[in-house]
C-alpha cells in the first residue's frame, strides 16, 4: 500500500494482480488523496471480496521523514488516532545501498494473522513495478530501469531476470523530478495565488501535466539552450530547491535571458531542453557502462508521464525496446511495492495484470428527478454517437489503473466535430488549451498518426498525418500532435466495441476520449455521481443508457 499522496492498495496473489485501488477513485475523492486511515486497507479488501486474514504479508511504500520526524515515515492515522508509521527510505543509498533492501517494522498490525509489515525504497518500487509489468519480465529478459520521480534525480538501474537482482548504475544529473512543475510555477497561469485557499501540494502535483499541454501554445527556441546549459552548470548539488532556483532566476531575468519570449515559449523551450538533456546524459551513461549492448529500458516515476520526453528516448534508437506502465507515477506505487516483495519471493517475476483492475462501478444509486433509462448495447451506442454527435459518459466495469481514462471511465464523443474539443473542455471546466485524446483502432492508427505505433496507455507523442487533422479536428492538439490511445476490439472494454461499431458506421476509426470525473477529483465511481453532475445528456453503463431530461 501507499499511505501518502496518491494513496492506494494493491493485492497480488502468487504473481497475479488481483486489484489496485487508488483512493482518489473512491467516492469522488480529490485527486492525489492519501489513505484516510490504515483501517481503510482492510475495508478496501473486504469491499472487493477479500478476507484481510488471508493476506500473508503487508508491504508499505517507502517515503521521506514527514512532519519533523527524524527517520523515514508517513504521518497517518489508525483507528482514528494519529500515527507516525516508520517506512523504508525514499531512495537506496540512504541507510542501504541495495535497492531491494527489505525493511521490517512492528509499529502497526494490519491483521492478527500477519503482524507487522515490511517496506521497500520508494524509488525501487518504481523500478521494480515497471519491470514486473513489462513484456521483458514476461520473456525473462534483463532490462535497464530509469526512475525519475519528484524527490530524486534520474537514476538508472539494471534488473537481472535470472539473478533476481536490481543494481544501481548511476544518477544522470543533479536535478530532481519536480523540476518541470516547480519551474513552471514561476510563470502564469501556473503561478500559485498566495491569497487563494487550498492545498499547495495538490496544486504542485497538478502542474506538470497541464504545463506539458500549455507548452503547445508556445514555440521552442533552441538558440536559448546555451542559456539553460549555463544555468544548469551553476548547480552544485542535488537538491529539490534547484528547480526553484532556476525558475526564480529565469523569471527575474527573463528580459535579458529570453527577450520577447512569452511564458508559453519559455515553458516549451525548457520542456524540450530537459528532454534533450535527459537523452544526452542517458546516452553517455549507457555507452560508458554497456558498450556494444542494445538493452531494454523501463521507465518509472512521475516524469515518465511526459510524452515528449518518452518519445525522445524511444525515437533515439538507443534501446531495443522501451516500456512504460500506465501507472508510472505514484498511482502505481502500491503495485510497485508489492512487486518488490514478489521479485524477492521466488514466484515468477512477471506480474500477470490487466489495466482494468481498479474499483468496480458502484450500484447505480438514486438518480435526480426526471432521468430515464433504457437498454442500449454497444452498437446502439455507436449509432447514437454517429447520428446525434452528443458526448456520452461511459462508466463500465472496473476502473483503469493510473491517471488516464482508457475507456471504462471516459467521456466519448465524435472527433469529426470541429467544436467538440472546446465543448468537452467547457463541460469539464478545463482551460481551452487542454487537449482531448483520440481513441483509435490499432489496426488503423499508423494510417492516421505518425508514427501511429501501438500506444495503449497514452504515453508517447504522435503527429497527425496529412489530411486527417481536417477529418478529426477535435483530437488535434495546438502543435499538431495527439496523445493517442490505441485499442483493439478484442480488448475486454466496452469502449473498444463501441469504437469498432462506430468505424463500421462512419468509416472513421477515431473517437474523442477524455476522463469522466469531477474537476479536481478521481474518476466517477457510479452512475448517480455522473447524473448529479449532470453536464452531459447521456450516461452509458452495463448495457443501459441513462438520459438527462435537462439536456
Amino acid at each position: 500500500m501507499k499511505a501518502s499522496h496518491d494513496g492506494g492498495v494493491a493485492l497480488i496473489d502468487g504473481n497475479r494482480l488481483v486489484l489496485s485501488v487508488e483512493i482518489e477513485k473512491l467516492g469522488n475523492n480529490p485527486r492525489y488523496s492519501r489513505l484516510r486511515d490504515l483501517e481503510q486497507v482492510c475495508e478496501i479488501l473486504r469491499d472487493h471480496g477479500v478476507d484481510p486474514a488471508d493476506v500473508d504479508q503487508f508491504v508499505v511504500d517507502g517515503w521521506w521523514p514527514e512532519k519533523g520526524a527524524s527517520t523515514p515515515s508517513v504521518s497517518t492515522t489508525a483507528n482514528g488516532a494519529p500515527l507516525t508509521l516508520p517506512v523504508a527510505p525514499y531512495v537506496d543509498g540512504v541507510g542501504a545501498l541495495d535497492p531491494l533492501e527489505r525493511y521490517a517494522f512492528t509499529a502497526h498490525d494490519f491483521t492478527a494473522n500477519a503482524p507487522g509489515y515490511v517496506s521497500y525504497h520508494h524509488a525501487s518500487n518504481h523500478a521494480v513495478g515497471s519491470y514486473c509489468t513489462s513484456p521483458f519480465a514476461a520473456r525473462g529478459e534483463d532490462s535497464l530501469a530509469l526512475v525519475w520521480d519528484g524527490g530524486i534525480s534520474p537514476r538508472l538501474y539494471h534488473v537481472s531476470a535470472q539473478a533476481r537482482t536490481v543494481r544501481p548504475v548511476a544518477p544522470l544529473f543533479p536535478v530532481t523530478g519536480n523540476i518541470f512543475a516547480d519551474f513552471c510555477m514561476y510563470f502564469d497561469p501556473f503561478r500559485p495565488d498566495p491569497a487563494a485557499e487550498g492545498d499547495n501540494e495538490t496544486h504542485h502535483l497538478s502542474v506538470a501535466g497541464k504545463a506539458m499541454a500549455y507548452a503547445a501554445l508556445g514555440a521552442c527556441d533552441r538558440d536559448a539552450f546555451p542559456v539553460f546549459d549555463r544555468l544548469f552548470e551553476e548547480l552544485t548539488s542535488i537538491s529539490t530547491e534547484n528547480a526553484d532556483e532556476l525558475g526564480a532566476r529565469v523569471a527575474a531575468e527573463r528580459d535579458q535571458l529570453f527577450p520577447g519570449r512569452s511564458n508559453a515559449d519559455i515553458i516549451a523551450t525548457f520542456q524540450e531542453y530537459v528532454g534533450e538533456m535527459l537523452l544526452r546524459r542517458l546516452t553517455d551513461l549507457v555507452k560508458q557502462r554497456f558498450m556494444g549492448q542494445r538493452l531494454n529500458l523501463c521507465l518509472g516515476g512521475g516524469c515518465a508521464l511526459n510524452i515528449k520526453w518518452n518519445s525522445v528516448i524511444r525515437n533515439s534508437g538507443l534501446f531495443r525496446d522501451v516500456w512504460i506502465p500506465p501507472f508510472p507515477n505514484d498511482s502505481g506505487a502500491a503495485i510497485g511495492t508489492a512487486a518488490c516483495e514478489l521479485f524477492r519471493s521466488g514466484e515468477p517475476a512477471a506480474l500477470e495484470w490487466d489495466v482494468y483492475s481498479g474499483p468496480r462501478v458502484g450500484p447505480v444509486g438514486e438518480l435526480p428527478q426526471g432521468w430515464t433509462s433504457r437498454p442500449c448495447d454497444e452498437r446502439e451506442l455507436a449509432l447514437l454517437l454517429h447520428t446525434e454527435g452528443e458526448p456520452v459518459v461511459v462508466i463500465d466495469g472496473r476502473a483503469e489503473l493510473g491517471p488516464r481514462a482508457l475507456g471504462n471511465r471516459s467521456i466519448l464523443a465524435p472527433a469529426v466535430d470541429p467544436g467538440m474539443k472546446k465543448r468537452l473542455n467547457e463541460i469539464k471546466n478545463r482551460a481551452g488549451y487542454r487537449p482531448v485524446a483520440p481513441l483509435c483502432l490499432t489496426s488503423r492508427s499508423a494510417e492516421i498518426f505518425d508514427p501511429g505505433t501501438p500506444d495503449r496507455y497514452m504515453l508517447f507523442d504522435h503527429q497527425m498525418r496529412p489530411g486527417w487533422a481536417e477529418r478529426v479536428p477535435a483530437i488535434v492538439h495546438l502543435d499538431g500532435s495527439a496523445r493517442l490511445q490505441t485499442i483493439d476490439p478484442s480488448v475486454d472494454c466496452a469502449a473498444s466495441r463501441v469504437l469498432a461499431a462506430y468505424e463500421a458506421l462512419s468509416g472513421v476509426p477515431v473517437l474523442c476520449n477524455t476522463s469522466a470525473n469531477l474537476n479536481g477529483s478521481g474518476f466517477f465511481p457510479d452512475v448517480a455521481s455522473v447524473a448529479a453532475w449532470g453536464r452531459t445528456k447521456y450516461i452509458w453503463s452495463a448495457g443501459v443508457l441513462y438520459v438527462n431530461p435537462r439536456s
